[in-house]
């Protein structure tokens, strides 16, 4: 017997159920994450950074922000996490400082993350208070 025909006689794990929230937020952490990257390329490209610091260095930046959203949107599960997604929205503001065009996209992606979240959040609270209350209706019947 091989090893893969081993693994598909174990029972399936079933999947963790995952909330509005995390849904939405790891969907707009992803897209952004390319966003980032190409921030960086931008960053480089224009050789917007200040002059002792190489080119090369925005191309880093970029790459290493886009790492940390996909890591951070892998993360959803825990309010941490959420928290850290607030931060990177804040460094990709940032970034226009050096580049103005990302104050644009900071703003669109800033959006799309505060309702995600918001918005997310308040859609699982009202999931978790239906079941909550489908449940009492069969425990009363």
């Amino acid at each position: 017997m091989t090893a893969s025909a081993a693994a598909s006689d174990r029972p399936r794990r079933p999947r963790r159920p995952r909330g509005a929230a995390e849904s939405l937020g790891s969907i707009v952490l992803g897209f952004e994450s390319l966003i980032a990257f190409l921030g960086g390329l931008v960053v480089f490209g224009l050789r917007a950074l200040p002059e002792p610091i190489p080119a090369w260095w925005g191309i880093v930046a970029g790459t290493v922000v886009a790492l940390l959203m996909i890591v951070t949107a892998g993360l959803l599960r825990h309010r941490w996490a959420i928290v850290v997604g607030w931060m990177l929205q804040v460094v990709v503001a940032l970034g226009a400082i050096l580049v103005p065009a990302l104050l644009f996209v900071a703003l669109i992606f800033g959006g799309m993350w505060g309702y995600a979240t918001i918005k997310g959040a308040s859609l699982d609270a009202r999931n978790a208070r239906r079941a909550a209350e489908l449940g009492n209706e069969t425990e009363t019947d």
